[in-house]
């Protein structure tokens, strides 16, 4: 059994961390180097950092604070938000990222997904996918959430690794900052549909709720607000995770 991942995220707007539910009413959550070198000690396997007003204020991704992040991080990043062309991506690269995350920019044109795949490789291409239940299916939304696509999210996640992509951040709209654990028919329902790890995220309050979206197909969970705030740490999730048959790296 390959070791199952566990990623806290660091929302990140103005060069500080900020948490909110669906993506409103942030509030802030720290400094975001300070949590990077804390989450490393206690164990994270890999950081996801996303900056969360680039794509609606219409700007790049703050190459200051990747860079700030990287000094103290020697686990793997990946950086999202922003993120339109070769170019941004290159520049996330350079400053210290090692996976670009791509969202908005790629329903608005596919074709990045294929140009970034090339470039840089399937291994450093993740699609996000932030979806909202739309009866018993989900359907895509961009912008933070505000716009909805009427792109079904299982059609999206196969033409997406079929272009290239290496990994998908899987985001429940409906679950995100909520606590009220991560939509694992979701996942399901993903995870069956395609050959490539799935992240899961949106949801989380307690260990329990990794170990039910691992179950659900998911190869790596992702948390935010239970790190934040104290709840847990790295070390107690993957702790739960053990004692529940899951190999986690120590």
């Amino acid at each position: 059994m390959l070791a199952m991942r566990v990623i806290p995220c660091l929302d990140v707007r103005d060069g500080r961390i900020v948490k909110g539910v669906r993506f409103q009413g942030l509030r802030d959550a720290g400094d975001p180097a300070e949590r990077a070198l804390a989450y490393e000690l206690q164990g994270a396997d890999e950081l996801v950092m996303l900056d969360v007003s680039a794509t609606p204020e219409g700007r790049g991704n703050a190459l200051e604070t990747v860079r700030k992040v990287r000094r103290v991080l020697s686990i793997p990043l990946t950086v999202g938000g922003g993120i339109k062309t070769i170019l941004d991506a290159q520049r996330l690269l350079e400053a210290g990222a090692d996976k670009v995350s791509v969202n908005t920019a790629a329903v608005v044109d596919p074709s990045i997904l294929d140009a970034l795949a090339t470039e840089f490789g399937s291994q450093c291409t993740v699609l996000a996918i932030d979806a909202a239940a739309d009866g018993d299916s989900w359907e895509v939304v961009i912008r933070s959430g505000k716009e909805r696509t009427g792109i079904d999210a299982i059609a999206w996640a196969k033409a997406a690794v079929a272009r290239g992509v290496g990994e998908i951040l899987l985001t429940s709209w409906d679950r995100d900052g909520t606590r009220s654990g991560y939509d694992t028919a979701l996942l399901s329902a993903i995870s069956a549909a395609v050959s490539v790890p799935v992240i899961a995220s949106g949801g989380a309050a307690h260990p329990e709720h990794l170990v039910d979206a691992l179950g659900a197909g998911a190869s790596a969970v992702l948390a935010a607000s239970i790190f934040h705030d104290g709840d847990f740490t790295v070390g107690d999730v993957k702790r739960v995770l053990a004692s529940h048959g899951y190999e986690v790296r120590q």
